[in-house]
């Protein structure tokens, strides 16, 4: 175990002060914040986190006995508000007494039977309905692998025709999102659509943009995400905005860095293709920067959220957004921090009166499973916050002299 440093120098001083941890962690019990700190000083151990992951999905499959409750007691409790909504609504109302709003998301993927994804839809309408009531959840999350099956992506991909038993599925495929858009619609909630991995993305994009053009006249309903970790995401970015733009809709996007990357470069080179991704974090951290500097140029007509742990891309667009003299709390211009980390980010973004979320999965273990191994394993390889995290937390233990 590394002995812990003091957090790096703020790279942007003077727009919020994200160093204050007072304010970053004043919603945690003394309790509470030991437990974090004990967990995250675990997922800063990169091969820890690797042979975890694999211990769980392997445990998972087999269904032992004793793995839910060691999930539920870790890694569950810290990322997740529970396994259905009721159980979300004191961690909902607990951010809300800090001026954060909640974005939920019923964490299934990776479905294929038809009944599944059936049940899946209906999860995320009762969200919607849920969100609706509240004005502490302005948005819904969602896969659309939770929606359909992998493969009839892959198969729409490869522009291959489409069977007569496939076509039928694509159409139930189609009525299940267009059902979600329309309710999110009625009720005047946004939907974050999530990225996949480049070989399912596109037939995703194209039906996005298509719910975009029905459902974003008067105000930004339908989001797309855009992992900046790819080397066509920013081109795609502009591509798009300027496409919605001109049919007179408003364009809305998520920026993430990007959650599939050993993955994506590992298919590449097993199947002979260049890599989609870029070659190394300066490129990306260059590409979503520029991103964020593009969303914000065009706020009147694309409403963005910086999903990102980031602490310079979060202090930029706070850097941007005072700049162009623009109101704080634009409902164009968000941020977003996934729900038990970055809190250094957030609360402290809230205080400003930047308009900020947390991303709130809920499921049973079994669902959100996958997202919480995409979140410990992105978080040690990919945006080295973790450890900025870590030394945050450590500080605040100190003022508060815990041991």
């Amino acid at each position: 175990m590394k002995k812990e440093k003091d957090p790096p120098s703020d790279p942007l001083p003077g727009v919020v002060d994200f160093s204050n941890t007072k304010i970053a962690f004043e919603q945690l019990s003394d309790k509470e914040l030991k437990k974090m700190y004990r967990l995250f000083r675990l997922m800063n151990i990169p091969w820890l986190v690797s042979l975890g992951s694999r211990l769980a999905l392997l445990a998972n499959r087999l269904r032992l006995p004793f793995f839910d409750t060691i999930v539920r007691r870790t890694v569950f409790a810290q990322f997740t508000g529970g396994e259905n909504l009721m159980d979300c609504t004191n961690t909902i109302q607990k951010l809300m007494n800090f001026d954060t709003q909640s974005i939920l998301d019923y964490g299934a993927e990776g479905k294929s039977d038809e009944e599944d994804l059936d049940y899946t839809k209906d999860q995320i309408l009762q969200t919607i309905t849920y969100a609706a009531s509240s004005d502490a959840v302005p948005v819904v999350s969602m896969k659309l692998t939770g929606l359909v099956d992998d493969h009839l992506l892959e198969v729409k991909q490869s522009g291959k025709p489409l069977s007569e038993q496939e076509a039928f599925k694509w159409e139930r495929f189609h009525h299940r999102f267009d059902e979600i858009c329309q309710l999110a619609k009625e009720y005047r909630v946004a939907v974050f659509v999530d990225a996949e991995e480049t070989w399912l993305q596109n037939p995703i994009d194209q039906i996005v943009l298509e719910m975009m053009l029905l459902h974003n006249r008067d105000r930004a309903i339908v989001y797309t995400t855009y992992q900046l970790y790819r080397t066509d995401a920013l081109a795609r970015l502009k591509r798009d905005y300027q496409y919605i733009k001109e049919n007179g809709c408003i364009f809305g996007c998520k920026l993430v860095r990007g959650a599939y990357m050993d993955k994506e470069r590992a298919r590449a080179l097993e199947m002979g293709y260049p890599s989609p991704i870029h070659p190394d974090k300066q490129a990306t951290d260059k590409a979503y920067n520029e991103a964020i500097r593009f969303c914000v140029d065009h706020y009147e007509d694309l409403a963005s959220c910086n999903a990102s742990h980031n602490l310079y891309s979060n202090k930029l667009q706070a850097e941007l957004i005072r700049e162009r003299d623009i109101v704080k709390n634009h409902a164009h211009l968000n941020f977003s921090q996934l729900y038990g980390m970055a809190d250094y980010i957030t609360f402290n973004l809230a205080k400003n009166g930047y308009n900020v979320a947390k991303y709130l999965p809920y499921g049973p273990v079994k669902e959100v499973l996958p997202y919480l191994i995409r979140r410990a394993e992105e978080n040690t390889s990919i945006t080295g916050e973790m450890s900025r995290e870590l030394q945050y937390i450590r500080q605040e233990m100190k003022r508060r002299g815990l041991k």
